[in-house]
């Protein structure tokens, strides 16, 4: 396969509040969270950081996300968001259908229910949730009016 053009998406970087980021419980819950909804790994205790931050690998070493704790957290509409993309509209069913499970575990987890709709030549599909980040994140799914799907870079 070839190399991707550049430049490409590497991380998304979020300030939030300092006692949060501090908070054993809170970490752990985060943690948790992305483990289980998105199979996101936390790293940041490998990567010898302190209590100010916590990284997740979004797969791979070169796609993360990265929150640091702040004074001055960022805040942000409800609707503003960071997107993954997704190769089928199984695996986005499969993702909603794990974020609506741990959902009713701790109704913190706000969940925007999928939607398809007709744009250009493709047809998108896609769905919102957040859970105690200041940004939610929308899962999405390109699909090619003709059948095929999306080639992802």
């Amino acid at each position: 396969m070839a190399e991707p053009p550049s430049p490409r998406l590497n991380h998304v970087a979020m300030s939030v509040p300092r006692a949060l980021v501090q908070d054993a419980a809170w970490r752990l819950r985060v943690s948790e969270f992305f483990a289980e909804v998105f199979g996101w790994a936390e790293v940041s205790a490998a990567a010898g950081r302190s209590a100010t931050t916590l990284i997740f690998l979004v797969h791979s070493p070169q796609q993360f996300v990265f929150l640091q704790a702040s004074d001055q957290p960022m805040t942000c509409p409800r609707m503003d968001h960071f997107g993954l993309q997704v190769s089928t509209v199984e695996e986005l069913r499969e993702l909603h259908r794990k974020a609506v499970a741990f959902r009713a575990r701790d109704a913190r987890v706000e969940v925007i229910p999928p939607t398809s709709e007709i744009q250009g030549p493709f047809r998108l599909t896609n769905f919102y949730v957040g859970f105690l980040l200041p940004m939610m994140i929308e899962v999405q799914h390109f699909e090619l009016m003709g059948g095929a799907g999306v080639a992802q870079a």
